[in-house]
């Protein structure tokens, strides 16, 4: 169950970083216009997500799984708007790359730092 909480939270960041872009640049929200903006970055999630075997282990942990989506998910989406002919403006990869690190890795180290505070600590001697 976490891990399909982790998935959808992740399918949820790239949503919501589409979403943000295309309402910023006027364009309509549409599900057909949503859906060209994102299927380069939900495939490379879909290959983060593989890569990693995130499925298979802790999709929730910072490192190996949340580094490793993210960085997928930035790079073939990225590599992918090039091959379909889609923007790749150096100010988009830059803000790509720093809000989809917000969106995949942000939630994880919340979710860390929630559970380092409920984990008893023990004293050090």
């Amino acid at each position: 169950m976490r891990n399909a909480i982790s998935l959808v939270l992740d399918v949820c960041g790239v949503l919501i970083f589409v979403a943000i872009g295309r309402a910023s640049h006027a364009e309509p929200g549409d599900l057909a216009g949503i859906a060209q903006t994102a299927w380069p970055f939900l495939v490379g999630l879909a290959a983060g997500w593989t890569v990693t075997r995130a499925w298979r282990g802790r999709a929730d942990a910072l490192v190996p799984a949340g580094v490793g989506i993210w960085a997928s998910t930035v790079v073939l989406g990225m590599a992918l708007r090039v091959i379909s002919g889609q923007g790749t403006a150096v100010a988009f990869v830059i803000v790509t790359f720093l809000f989809l690190a917000l969106m995949l890795l942000g939630w994880r180290l919340v979710a860390w730092a929630v559970t380092a505070r409920r984990r008893p600590h023990r004293a050090s001697h």
